[in-house]
């Protein structure tokens, strides 16, 4: 125990506390309490212990949850952005304290007061769901009085081949080969933007999905239409590498823990995208300066320019180069179950949304007007 004395202090500042001891070693914490005797004030000191850990954020305990877990990073970030949205909506309450009541109410205003989609509605109940029962521990009773948003089941738009000719005509360079894919092998946007050299074999003439949607891996075919040109388009992103390499760059990202395990793959020429971004970046936790893939939103912007320069009274999008691919290989009569497996379809019902916009198959039926005035 350490005494100290201080002539100076009146008594109605007596109290207790904390103060740090600075001498020639580091600096102590202590604790102290302040009392008197006979008119003077004295404080006794005790060395304090270890400060309790902080506990973390709420939101970093989904983070490091959603992690856990493998989740996408877009996952993440839509997740930590519902959560956020709830809390604001029940002014800045923590969660712990609410319950289904107040996640009945933030759903049921998605749907009625911002009439979001059902989709969207979903989504931000799977993340109060997995906030309660993962973070919290709290298994929500049923949402009785919980107004779900309508699903509607909507048609998808199709190109026709015409169509799709005269969009890509107005696309070039690496905009016009992503799009090229996207059609031509039936790729989400995504999968079409993260191959790396390694996953397009030139001689069996097949393009590898790796961790596609639902963190599974496919094989897709690479249309010959677009071999000539990638190919050349390979070899420039080949010469690109290699001025990174010189530059003392040339690293891109590695998936899970790969780079830990291998830490000079991020420079090999296999790991590198098929479709590099034109600039570099440095990544804060290694320092290397790397390269990412070229940015979805390139690609989305040269097609939306690209359909309204051809004129077509269609909204299309990048996805409706998708469709259009499963639509044409079952007017090709190829089976569903082919083009369930290129798709990467779970289930083949999801495949059968195709077959409504053709006009023969089992349900086709053919119109009186036809046979009356047969064209």
């Amino acid at each position: 125990m350490i005494v100290l004395r201080h002539r100076a202090v009146p008594l109605t500042l007596l109290g207790t506390g904390e103060l740090t001891m600075v001498g020639t070693q580091r600096a102590v914490p202590f604790r102290y309490a302040a009392t008197s005797c006979c008119g003077r004030a004295r404080w006794i000191a005790r060395e304090a212990g270890p400060p309790a850990p902080q506990q973390p954020r709420l939101l970093d305990r989904v983070r490091a949850a959603l992690r856990a877990r493998h989740y996408s990073r877009r996952t993440e970030k839509a997740y930590v952005h519902w959560i956020k949205r709830y809390i604001f909506f029940h002014g800045k309450r923590h969660p712990a304290e609410m319950g289904a009541a107040e996640v009945t109410a933030f759903l049921t205003a998605l749907a009625v007061r911002d009439r979001v989609a059902a989709s969207t509605q979903n989504q931000a109940l799977n993340a109060l769901l997995f906030l309660y029962r993962e973070i919290l521990g709290v298994e929500l009773p049923w949402l009785d009085g919980l107004v779900r948003a309508k699903r509607p089941q909507h048609l998808p738009t199709v190109l026709t081949r015409e169509e799709v000719r005269t969009v890509l005509e107005q696309l070039d360079r690496a905009p016009r080969l992503m799009a090229l894919l996207l059609y031509g092998a039936g790729l989400r946007l995504l999968e079409c933007c993260r191959p790396r050299i390694k996953d397009v074999d030139f001689a069996t003439n097949q393009i590898t999905i790796r961790d596609g949607k639902g963190s599974k891996d496919r094989v897709t075919m690479l249309p010959s239409a677009v071999k000539i040109d990638l190919a050349r388009h390979v070899e420039r992103a080949r010469a690109l590498h290699q001025r990174d390499i010189a530059a003392g760059a040339g690293w891109v990202e590695l998936p899970w823990a790969l780079g830990r395990k291998y830490p000079n793959a991020g420079r090999e020429w296999a790991w590198q995208w098929v479709f590099p971004a034109t600039r570099l970046y440095v990544d804060p936790s290694t320092g290397q300066r790397r390269r990412h893939h070229l940015h979805e939103s390139v690609v989305q912007r040269a097609v939306r320019e690209a359909v309204l320069k051809a004129g077509l009274a269609k909204k299309a999008t990048c996805h409706t180069f998708r469709h259009s691919f499963a639509t044409h290989l079952l007017e090709d009569g190829h089976d569903i179950r082919t083009v369930q497996e290129l798709l990467g379809h779970q289930d083949v019902s999801t495949t059968m949304i195709y077959t409504h916009v053709l006009n023969r198959g089992p349900a086709a039926v053919r119109s009186p007007a036809d046979r009356v005035f047969p064209a």
